[in-house]
Order: C-alpha cells, then sequence, then structure tokens
C-alpha cells in the first residue's frame, strides 16, 4: 500500500495547502490529494481557494511526489472542457505526476451558476459523458461533440499533457463502482467498504483503489472537540451531505451531531494503534492508496508524529513498508512549520 497526504481546501489558504504539498514529500509521502470546493462545509472551516491555481503551485514547488485532485466534479461548476485544460497544464507543471480524481459533486458546490442541481442518477449520467469529453480532448485531437449534456464545438488542446493522466473515479457504493471500472483508471472511496472495492474489481477494474482515512490527531480531549468543531460534516452522511445547498444548511443539520458522533466517524487522540487499525482495515478491503487527511489548524503535530512514530506504526500494520523512500525520508528530516 502506499501512503499519501490531504490537502484540505476547505480549512487552509493556497498558500498553506502548497507548504504542505512540500513537508508531506519531504516526509516521505507518496502522494498529495488536494480538494475542489467552492465553498467549505461550514464556516468554522473558513476556506476554499481555487484547487486548480493550487494544485498548479504544487506541482511547480514539488519534486517527486503524486499530485491528484480529490475530487472535482467536471458537471456544472466547471465544465469538462476546461477541467480537461486545467487537468493537462497541472500534468505539464508536475511532469506527469499528476492524476484527476472524478465525482458527481454535491450542490454545496455545484449549483452556484444557477443551474438546477440534478438528482443523482442524472449526475451519474452526466459524470460519463464528462470524462468522455475530457478523454477526447485529451487525445489532442479537434472535438466536436453535441450530447445529452454537453457541447464541445471546434475545440482542441494544444497543449496536452505529454504524460498519460490516471483518472480515479469516487464511488459511495457498488453500482457507482461498477461505473469507474468501466470509464476510468482507479477507484476513489472514503470508507473501508470491502463491497465497493470487490464490484470494481468483478467488474473488471484493476487500477489503484484509493481511501481517505479522516484522523484528527492530538491530545484525546482536544482532538474531539476540534473534530466536531471543524468537521462535523464527517457525521453528516449520504444523500443529506449531497444535496445540501449552502453551509448555513450544514451548520444547521450539524446542531444535531454530537461530539461522539464524529469520534465514532474519526479517529480523535495520540492512539498510534488506533490510527494503524484505522488504516489495516483500509488494506483489509483492498485499497491499495491510503491518504491521510488531518482535521483542524494543527499540521505541524500530525507531521512530527509522522516522522516519529505514526508512519512505523502504519506500516507495521499493514505487514509490508509502503515504500523505502518514505522511511528514508522520515528518519531525514527534522521539525515542521
Amino acid at each position: 500500500m502506499l501512503l499519501g497526504y490531504t490537502c484540505s481546501s476547505e480549512e487552509f489558504e493556497a498558500s498553506d495547502l502548497v507548504r504542505f504539498a512540500e513537508l508531506a514529500e519531504d516526509a516521505g509521502f507518496e502522494f498529495v490529494t488536494l480538494s475542489d470546493h467552492f465553498h467549505p462545509w461550514t464556516t468554522s472551516q473558513g476556506h476554499s481557494p481555487f484547487a486548480w491555481a493550487t494544485a498548479g503551485a504544487m506541482a511547480a514547488r514539488t519534486r517527486s511526489v503524486r499530485l491528484g485532485t480529490g475530487v472535482s466534479c467536471p458537471l456544472q461548476r466547471v465544465h469538462p472542457a476546461i477541467v480537461a485544460q486545467a487537468a493537462a497544464t497541472v500534468s505539464e507543471l508536475a511532469d506527469g505526476r499528476f492524476f484527476l480524481g472524478v465525482g458527481t459533486g454535491e450542490a454545496l458546490n455545484e449549483h452556484i451558476t444557477g443551474e438546477r442541481w440534478p438528482p443523482v442518477d442524472v449526475r451519474r449520467e452526466m459524470l460519463v459523458e464528462a470524462v468522455a469529453v475530457i478523454r477526447a480532448l485529451w487525445a489532442g485531437d479537434t472535438v466536436d461533440h453535441h450530447g445529452r449534456y454537453y457541447t464541445v464545438e471546434n475545440a482542441r488542446l494544444f497543449s496536452a499533457s505529454r504524460h498519460p493522466i490516471e483518472i480515479v473515479w469516487a464511488a459511495a457504493g457498488e453500482a457507482t463502482a461498477r461505473e469507474a471500472a468501466e470509464h476510468a483508471d482507479g477507484l476513489w472511496i472514503t470508507s473501508p467498504s470491502a463491497d465497493t472495492v470487490d464490484a470494481y474489481r468483478d467488474a473488471g477494474g484493476t487500477g489503484a483503489v484509493y481511501g481517505q482515512l479522516t484522523i484528527c490527531w492530538g491530545p484525546a480531549d482536544d482532538a474531539v472537540r476540534t473534530a466536531h468543531t471543524v468537521w462535523p460534516n464527517a457525521a453528516i452522511a449520504g444523500q443529506l451531505s449531497q444535496d445540501l445547498p449552502t453551509w448555513s444548511h450544514f451548520e444547521q443539520a450539524a446542531t444535531m451531531v454530537t461530539a461522539d458522533d464524529v469520534a465514532a466517524r474519526i479517529v480523535c487522540g495520540q492512539d498510534v494503534g488506533a490510527v494503524a487499525a484505522a488504516a489495516r482495515a483500509y488494506a483489509d478491503a483492498g485499497v491499495t492508496h491510503l491518504h491521510l487527511h488531518q482535521v483542524g489548524p494543527d499540521q505541524r503535530s500530525f507531521f512530527d508524529a509522522w516522522r516519529h512514530e505514526l508512519g512505523d506504526a502504519i506500516e507495521g500494520a499493514l505487514g509490508t513498508t509502503a515504500a523505502t523512500t518514505a522511511g528514508s525520508a522520515r528518519g531525514g528530516q527534522g521539525g515542521t512549520t
């Protein structure tokens, strides 16, 4: 299993996120993911820089770590032709180290252009067509597309990527996992669901499976309070999280979320064994690429813990070394900023 780090656009400004990507590379992480939001889930998170500008800066400031959006929605807010161009540009800046995560999105971010927010079955159809448009443009030819949801006329990427770009498809269940197998190069999940991974594999999916593990590293009581304050949306699941249109609505829903609800979904505290066990659950489900999201402003403590104990503990729990470079990088770096 390869281990990665999540840059949370909802929680930090672009300059911080670029710095975190550099620190993650220095700490030995194999890849970095960047969330793509127009709004944060709640005002307590407080940020939402433009992911594509941030990704370009990350690409220019890092050397070897792979970078990817986690995930972008090429349906309404950003037309798939623009996503194709943006991804090709970042890939060139990163010398081929970029992958594109895609999903059907949330009303929170996508309804801002004034278009009606479609039901999930329509959004799934839109994503299939959007990815077809993106791939056609990446091929470098002039594209004329008149589909059910998108029109592209006389479009050509003159700065198409010189490197293949992996598309990773976010799936919330078995049906979308099967779509990932058909239309994408990899699968993205946010919980250790063996059924979802099995559906992807059974449908012919052979690519990487990305899983996101959310934690809040710090003294236990403080960590629970931070997670509950900053990331209550962890306990707002299902269709509700896709259809609420504003951060104010999420804050209203969060009034019904307790600290215990959040702690049941986010590993809080400084128990190395608990984090390692959570990582093991993803490995057991079939995840091949695990990225960790540290909730809250204290990223320093997370990076320090990663170097001194957490990284080795996770690798030990997985029964393998994620990458020899990761261990050597952790051993050779000092503190973070």
